[in-house]
C-alpha cells in the first residue's frame, strides 16, 4: 500500500489506519478465535499499517499519523458485551501513545481519534443495531448519533501542518458520551 501511494503520488505525507470489527459476544461465551479476529483487525492491523507508512516517513523527513480507535477504548460500552473490542481500542491508544514518544524528535507524529458511535450507513442499516441505536441515543448527551462528516476536521488538522506540535493525543469525538 505505502509502495503504492509513493509511486502514485510522489511520496506519503500521513496515514490514517482506519479498521475496525466487534463481535459482540459476552467474554464467557467468546471463542478465543472471535478474540484474536477483534485483535488482528483492530489493533494488530494498525501497528503493521503504522511501522510499514513509520519507516517510509523516518526515512523522508516526517509525517503524521492518525489512528481511529474508539470511546470504548475509554469506557464499557452497555448493553452490547463486546470485551475485545474495548481491549483491542484501548490497546490503539496505547501503541498511538507509544509510537508518538519513540518516533517524536524524528518527525512523525502519531495521533487518535476516538468516535463515538457514528450513524455510519453500514450502522443505520442494520437489523441487529436498530434497538442499539435507540438505546445509544437515549444515553447520550446530545441525543443522537455522530455524523460521518463530523470526524472529517479533526483528520484534516491532524494530517496537516497546523498540527505539527501535536503528538500522542487522543481526540474523543462521541457527543460527551463518555463524560459520565
Amino acid at each position: 500500500m505505502v509502495d503504492k501511494v509513493v509511486a502514485e503520488l510522489g511520496g506519503l505525507d500521513f496515514c490514517h489506519a482506519n479498521a475496525g470489527i466487534c463481535i459482540n459476544a459476552a467474554a464467557d461465551e467468546m471463542t478465543y478465535a472471535q478474540w484474536k479476529k477483534n485483535i488482528d483487525v483492530n489493533l494488530n492491523s494498525v501497528f503493521l499499517t503504522d511501522t510499514i507508512a513509520g519507516k517510509y516517513m523516518l526515512a523522508h523527513g516526517g509525517g503524521s499519523i492518525i489512528n481511529t480507535a474508539s470511546m470504548s477504548a475509554h469506557i464499557v460500552n452497555v448493553p452490547q458485551p463486546q470485551c475485545a473490542y474495548n481491549a483491542s481500542k484501548a490497546g490503539v491508544i496505547q501503541l498511538t501513545k507509544s509510537l508518538a514518544i519513540e518516533w517524536a524528535k524524528r518527525g512523525v507524529r502519531v495521533n487518535s481519534i476516538s468516535p463515538g458511535y457514528i450513524g455510519t450507513d453500514l450502522t443505520l442499516s442494520s437489523e441487529f443495531l436498530k434497538p442499539l441505536i435507540a438505546k445509544w441515543n437515549e444515553l447520550a448527551p446530545m441525543g443522537r448519533l455522530g455524523k460521518p462528516e463530523e470526524l472529517e476536521s479533526i483528520c484534516v488538522y491532524l494530517a496537516g501542518d497546523t498540527s505539527t506540535f501535536t503528538t500522542g493525543a487522543d481526540f474523543c469525538l462521541d457527543g460527551a458520551f463518555t463524560c459520565f
